[in-house]
């Protein structure tokens, strides 16, 4: 007996093959790949080339939560809204109309909300060292006393 053209099997776990194992084997080697004598059917999905329009609104409720200057925020996430409405209904033009404006509007409360938190910080600072000044020249003005 040779060695060399004997094939041995072992089993997922390592052990002595299966009669299954074996009959699966011997099936797939005689009979080869499946193959269906059934016509093959496509499906063929028409895709419409439309431009994707941003409608912003996790921009505007940032906006709206942080920075509402004037209520921009809000109106801005009602345009914004407005422009998911109108994507949603296939009304391409309208929004894009409303997404626009929503960005124009989520710009300028951004801009102000940002102007103003820094004005704030600086107001804050100068009044601080305004009062420290202020409480210095108390304390000078009383030790002579």
């Amino acid at each position: 007996m040779n060695c060399a053209s004997q094939t041995f099997f072992t089993g997922a776990r390592g052990g002595p093959p299966t009669y299954e194992m074996l009959r699966e084997e011997h099936e797939v080697a005689v009979l080869g790949a499946p193959q269906s004598s059934a016509p093959v059917a496509t499906t063929v999905i028409n895709i419409r080339s439309e431009t994707s329009v941003p409608d912003h609104v996790v921009w505007s409720l940032f906006n709206t939560l942080f920075m509402n200057w004037c209520c921009l925020g809000f109106v801005a996430f009602a345009y914004s809204v407005k422009a998911r409405d109108r994507k949603m209904v296939g009304d391409i033009t309208g929004a894009q109309s409303y997404a626009s404006t929503a960005k124009c509007l989520n710009i300028w409360a951004l801009v102000l909300g940002l102007l103003l938190i820094i004005a704030f910080i600086i107001v804050c600072t100068t009044g601080s060292l305004v009062i420290f000044q202020a409480v210095l020249q108390l304390i000078q003005d009383y030790r002579g006393y």
